[in-house]
């Protein structure tokens, strides 16, 4: 049992602050390898707990650079659907908290608990994602930069030449301010992409498998787009013909149609 942790909001029920360390991003793919818990009791009472679970596929390296866990460190824990019961059983009486707790750590807890066989309740639960109270109650847009790291107002809003002029002197001084951040063009380039890599429409729809094309999105998330030309043509059809489709995309998906075709 933890210290008591001093909370300013009554509690009808228990809160669970969770996060979870996953081999990657991507929901319904990837797997959990590591779960923290910290359970508060409408009394005060807090429980800490950490759990690791065999993932049952590798770990990428840019995912262990992150997290440090290894393949080797999992050898010998269970896999998720070893403890899925018993870790559903510690939430299902309690509200949850994180930070994106509602765009990754409950969609990929979903996703778990989903290939266990089992069912995470979402609908009469509370949700509270800190990352987005950080994010509404701190804005984040062009003035807010302007106040933080250059100490005025941004005048002349949403004016192009004034936005951009701005911009100029915002990376000037985030150069000054974060030494470890790289000074050359390639650098700053590479470390843009750890943060957010760039995706086109294609990367949206599309990830890319040993098989060809995989579907990242729409009714058939995780499926091969040649599967899917194959035995349901008229989706792409529909792809085709949609008016705020990309080129781009269309071009793919022509390409699958007519590789289909005996």
């Amino acid at each position: 049992m933890a210290q008591p942790l001093p909370f300013p909001i009554p509690l009808d029920r228990p809160l669970i602050f969770l996060d979870l360390e996953t081999t990657g991003l991507r929901i319904g793919t990837d797997r959990v390898i590591e779960i923290a818990i910290i359970r508060l009791s409408p009394n005060g009472d807090v429980t800490e707990r950490v759990r690791r679970f065999n993932p049952e596929m590798p770990i990428p390296p840019e995912a262990t650079a992150i997290h440090g866990i290894t393949d080797e460190d999992l050898v010998d824990e269970q896999p998720f659907s070893a403890r899925a019961k018993s870790l559903l059983a510690l939430l299902e009486p309690c509200d949850l908290a994180g930070f994106n707790l509602r765009r990754f750590d409950v969609p990929m807890l979903l996703s778990e608990f989903g290939r266990s066989g089992l069912s995470l309740d979402v609908e009469n639960r509370k949700m509270i994602d800190v990352q987005m109270i950080f994010h509404r109650e701190e804005p984040r847009d062009l003035g807010a930069a302007v106040r933080f790291y250059l100490s005025r107002e941004l005048e002349d809003a949403h004016s192009a030449l004034a936005d951009i002029r701005a911009t100029a002197a915002i990376l000037t001084a985030q150069l000054d301010r974060y030494p470890q951040i790289p000074r050359s063009l390639t650098g700053l380039n590479e470390y843009c992409d750890e943060v957010r890599p760039f995706e086109t429409e294609v990367d949206r729809w599309f990830r890319a498998g040993d098989e060809g094309r995989i579907f990242r999105r729409g009714k058939h998330r995780d499926r091969l787009l040649t599967d899917v030309a194959r035995s349901e043509p008229d989706y792409l059809r529909w792809m085709l013909s949609a008016e705020d489709m990309d080129e781009g995309v269309r071009d793919v998906v022509r390409g699958a149609l007519d590789e289909s075709v005996p």
